[in-house]
């Protein structure tokens, strides 16, 4: 029989809701602001297709991977030594999102698509990291509900035409504390991109989450099907999260699992 491959063998790394310290100085820094965390559970064979070379689906205790479709309000972005970016350098983004661990067990998150609103950004994003940026119309607002709590709004379309996506959210005062689930969907201190057949990763640093729970009042969305996921979005999140926000920092890409292919 044959050996089983490393990917297969390495326990992945354990889950902390602070992260470790970057292993160099910092590249990139930028405020998430705003956060609306939605997801579903999925059978991880569904997921394993769309990761990168070199990694598999990240799993909850009872089997599960999980589909994300996360937007917040990018604002301050800056690349140490150099100043933030004006205007450029803040915009709203939706993106969906995989969980992954590599073959030395480092968790991680994979991007299917990150729709943002300024052309600019997502061109050098693309070119530059190898990112999935698209360009989007984008629109969000945050108003009183009926019942006096907040509600959280962002529209997104796709440009010049493509798929788009709707959300409302009404959130709660409930804070979220020492919730496994929550922790294994947010807390996540890296990412695997693939490009040209190899995997890099990016480690990143923040604050701990301040979340809360939320609620889904609607959603109309034609990002999850359009990558790879139909009918999820006609079905309830299994979760759903809000965050006012985090500061969070990027060291360079590190060597990923540098297997040249499937």
């Amino acid at each position: 029989m044959d050996e089983p491959e490393a990917t297969d063998t390495v326990r992945p790394e354990a889950i902390r809701a602070s992260a470790a310290p970057l292993p160099g100085r910092a590249v990139i820094t930028q405020r998430w602001r705003d956060a609306v965390f939605l997801h579903w559970r999925v059978d991880p064979a569904r997921v394993a297709p769309h990761l990168p070379p070199g990694t598999r689906p990240d799993i909850t205790d009872d089997g599960a991977s999980h589909v994300g479709l996360i937007a917040f309000r990018l604002e301050h972005s800056a690349f140490p030594p150099l100043p933030r970016v004006p205007w450029l350098g803040d915009f709203l983004e939706l993106n969906v999102r995989l969980y992954s661990v590599d073959e030395r067990g480092r968790r991680g998150v994979v991007f299917l698509t990150l729709e943002a609103e300024h052309l600019l950004p997502v061109l050098a994003a693309r070119v530059g990291l190898g990112l999935p940026y698209r360009w989007a119309r984008m629109r969000s607002a945050r108003r009183g509900g009926p019942d006096g709590s907040d509600e959280l709004a962002f529209t997104s379309a796709r440009l010049p035409g493509g798929p788009r996506s709707r959300m409302r959210v009404r959130l709660t005062p409930d804070p979220v504390v020492g919730d496994p689930l929550a922790d294994f969907l947010t807390a996540r201190w890296g990412m695997h991109v693939g490009r040209g057949g190899r995997t890099t990763y990016w480690r990143n640093e923040h604050e701990a989450w301040p979340l809360r729970r939320a609620e889904l009042v609607a959603l109309d969305d034609g990002l999850l099907a359009h990558h790879g996921f139909g009918g999820l979005a006609a079905e309830p999140p299994d979760s759903v999260l809000f965050s006012d926000g985090v500061r969070t920092r990027f060291a360079a890409p590190a060597d990923g699992p540098g297997i040249p292919g499937r």
